[in-house]
């Protein structure tokens, strides 16, 4: 592969490689046998901008509604709409938290190894009302 850098120099130029992969682009670093990508959130935001949530959902008899996240099996049953979408953002942020808690299990598991840049895209969020933003209803 081309344009990968090798460990050993980054390590000497720790400070103007962090700034090269914030300010400018990312980088491929090769490690012995590892290999890895380091990459400025911002850029992180643009390859995971097509990940987003749809609700679907139902009103129920007594007037509130029931929905779940069509990329990830999330149920939730709320007084009105938006506060089922409030539910459905905490309950993401919730479970993004354990599958990193868990991620040598989630990430191999065939019914959740997908959700991964899901779980980055709410964990890259700053807050609650953002990862909401992620949710289209």
């Amino acid at each position: 592969m081309q344009g990968i850098l090798d460990s050993t120099a980054v390590r000497k130029n720790w400070s103007k490689f962090v700034d090269d992969v914030v300010h400018s682009k990312p980088a491929i670093v090769k490690r012995t046998r590892d290999t890895f990508a380091a990459i400025s959130l911002e850029h992180l935001h643009l390859i995971l901008a097509q990940h987003r949530f749809s609700i679907v959902f139902t009103k129920e008899a007594d007037g509130t509604y029931s929905g779940s996240l069509k990329e990830i099996d999330l149920v939730a049953n709320a007084e009105s709409l938006e506060s089922l979408k409030e539910t459905l953002a905490e309950d993401l942020i919730e479970y993004a938290d354990e599958y990193m808690e868990n991620f040598e299990l989630y990430s191999r598991s065939p019914n959740r190894k997908n959700h991964l840049p899901y779980i980055l895209h709410v964990l890259t969020q700053s807050d609650l009302e953002h990862v909401k933003g992620l949710i289209d209803a």
